[in-house]
């Protein structure tokens, strides 16, 4: 009876969507294969056409499936590797410098998502979802604040995890590999609370990655980053 309920609960363009991701995790369907039509999924589903495109079309935006002018829709190539910048567990950046990495968790919880968080990812507002914010020192000194949020149907076992021992990108990218990601970088004046894990002036310029990642489409995680501006800096390449 829960399951039911859980189920009834989900809108009907993510259970054509979940749908449509199965059949591709299944292996049934694999790069390059036509789906069926919209029309075809509206009669299997009994919906409307508003409702199939929505789905196909939020698959298509995140680089499931790809659509041909005249010729139907496919499964997209698989481009999971392919992102601009490569997105690297920071314990792994750290011991490649030669350099000691430690996390400290500072809070790990779940509390319900407000509306601009629910907006992020595509949720309800109120919605629960797992929230952590750890510190990572390098040999000792703070060199990143993480705020990240997570969407439990991603990562289940995410509260349950050591911190301290593995980091929060770790264990996302076993439980939710990797589809697609967008960010942005800017500059701005730490407060207080951020200051003072980074254990710099409240007001210090510092490095804000902000990232979205999505995962069997999914909204897997909403992070923000923060770095000292005078200790880090960002690279990357492209080709």
């Amino acid at each position: 009876m829960d399951e039911q309920i859980a189920q009834d609960s989900t809108p009907i363009f993510q259970r054509i969507k979940d749908f449509l991701l199965g059949e591709i995790a299944s292996g049934r369907w694999k790069e390059g294969d036509l789906v069926p039509s919209e029309q075809a999924l509206v009669r299997q589903f009994g919906v409307s056409r508003m409702t199939v495109n929505r789905a196909v079309r939020e698959l298509t935006a995140e680089q499931v499936l790809t659509r041909r002018q005249g010729s139907g829709t496919y499964v997209a190539p698989q481009k999971y590797q392919a992102t601009l910048v490569e997105i690297r567990n920071i314990a792994d950046e750290v011991h490649a410098r030669g350099h000691v990495h430690a996390s400290r968790p500072r809070l790990l919880e779940q509390s319900p998502a407000g509306e601009a968080l629910a907006r992020q990812f595509d949720l309800a507002p109120g919605t629960t979802l797992f929230h952590s914010l750890i510190v990572h020192d390098e040999n000792g000194q703070p060199i990143q604040v993480e705020d990240r949020w997570v969407n439990p149907e991603c990562a289940p076992a995410y509260l349950d995890q050591d911190f301290a021992r593995i980091t929060p990108n770790e264990h996302l990218m076993e439980a939710a590999p990797l589809q697609g990601a967008t960010y942005s970088i800017e500059a701005l004046p730490a407060p207080r609370d951020v200051a003072e894990m980074l254990d710099v002036a409240p007001g210090t310029s510092c490095l804000v990655l902000k990232r979205r990642t999505t995962s069997n489409g999914r909204v897997a995680s909403v992070v923000t980053m923060w770095h000292p501006g005078h200790l880090y800096k960002f690279t990357g390449s492209v080709g």
